[in-house]
Parts: C-alpha cells; sequence; structure tokens
C-alpha cells in the first residue's frame, strides 16, 4: 500500500471511530526526506491517493495540486526531533475534553506506560503556527503521544498504523480518566507501580509443561 493509499485507509478509520468531525484532524507518514500528508479542507473519509500532496522534510510542496494541511508546520517539526515516521492528529471527543481541562492526563490505568506514561498537555497556540509546533514539540519529548490545549491531540509511531493504535490508545485513557470523574476520584498509578509493571513485562511468568 502505498503512502498515499495510506492516508486515505487511516483517514476513512479516524472518521469511523469518531476521532473527527469535518474537515478536522490530519495525518503524515515519511519516507526518507519526503512526507505525504492530508490535504487542507478535505473530510478524511473523502480523500483520495491522487489528492494527498506531498512535501520534503523543509515544508516544499513536492508532488500535488492540493494545499498541505495547514498543520503541516507541526508535523514536520515532530519529525525533526523524534524517531517518528507516522503522525495522527485528531479532535477526538474525550482527548479534547481533557485538553480543555487539564495540564496532563495521569496514569491511572498501566497501558499509560505505551505512550510515556503522563501525557502532557501541549500550551494553546493558534493552529498552524510556529508556536503551536513548538509547543507541540515540546511536550512529546520522550513520548508516542500528547494533548493539545482546547485543540486536540498528536501521536506518533514507526507506522501510520502504530500511530493510529496510540491515538485510539489515547483516547481511551482519556476516555476512562473523564468517565471515572463521574464516579468519583480516580486513582492514579504511582511511579512504583509502574515500575513494577515495567519489571513484569520485562520478565513474564513461564508455565511449565505438564
Amino acid at each position: 500500500m502505498s503512502l498515499r493509499e495510506q492516508l486515505c485507509e487511516y483517514g476513512r478509520r479516524a472518521v469511523e471511530l469518531g476521532l473527527v468531525i469535518g474537515t478536522s484532524g490530519n495525518l503524515s507518514v515519511r519516507q526518507g526526506d519526503l512526507v505525504a500528508v492530508t490535504p487542507s479542507g478535505v473530510a478524511l473519509d473523502r480523500l483520495t491517493p491522487e489528492i494527498c500532496p506531498i512535501v520534503d522534510v523543509t515544508g516544499h510542496l513536492v508532488e500535488g495540486d492540493a494545499q498541505p494541511s495547514s498543520e503541516t508546520p507541526m508535523h514536520l517539526a515532530v519529525y525533526e526531533t523524534t524517531d517518528a515516521q507516522a503522525i495522527v492528529h485528531t479532535h477526538s471527543v474525550f482527548g479534547t475534553v481533557v485538553a480543555t481541562t487539564m495540564t496532563e492526563l495521569p496514569p491511572v490505568h498501566y497501558n499509560a506506560l505505551l505512550l510515556g506514561g503522563v501525557v502532557r498537555v501541549a500550551e494553546y497556540a493558534t493552529y498552524g503556527t510556529p508556536e503551536l509546533a513548538a509547543n507541540v514539540r515540546a511536550a512529546l519529548e520522550g513520548k508516542r503521544a500528547a494533548l493539545m490545549a482546547n485543540h486536540g491531540g498528536v501521536s506518533i509511531g514507526a507506522s501510520l498504523e502504530e500511530a493510529f493504535e496510540a491515538t485510539r490508545l489515547l483516547e481511551w485513557l482519556c476516555e476512562v480518566y473523564v468517565r471515572g470523574l463521574g464516579v468519583g476520584r480516580p486513582t492514579v498509578l504511582t511511579d512504583e507501580q509502574l515500575t513494577a509493571v515495567i519489571e513484569r513485562a520485562a520478565n513474564p511468568p513461564t508455565f511449565p509443561r505438564r
């Protein structure tokens, strides 16, 4: 599947799962010095491979007639300072709720470790600006996902599939936290508890044969 076809596939999935509405959200996937990105102003479930532009890592349009997403500067900034090969940015409901009320998402479930533990909320800045790109880049340091204040969330991965799964996990963690607040005060796992999970994963139990 080509890079552009991947954008179409995961763009459709993002809409189906309710992670975006309208023309919100954007995705990109990198190969070498080239980045395929979703176009500006097109709903993610209406993408076709030929309308997805390709830019180089300096932000110059290499192929395609459509304008790249307005968040392309953020994507390129993240590629510059991380090992990411794909990025997914959504406006999911629970992620945005947390992003409008919190400065971080605490680890209320050990699967938060898959995203790097505590998920930071990047400071607010106007979309598409260098300021937002810098804020997101800082929030992602050492992490696989971040939230964007009063905006949404962003996840990275070694592939578009990996970045998308990180997005799904981020939304699930946010939903667990928000729904937990409706019942009581969610319990946050301690550093010691999280370390025990890491050690357990590194040393799984063995079961002798009969």
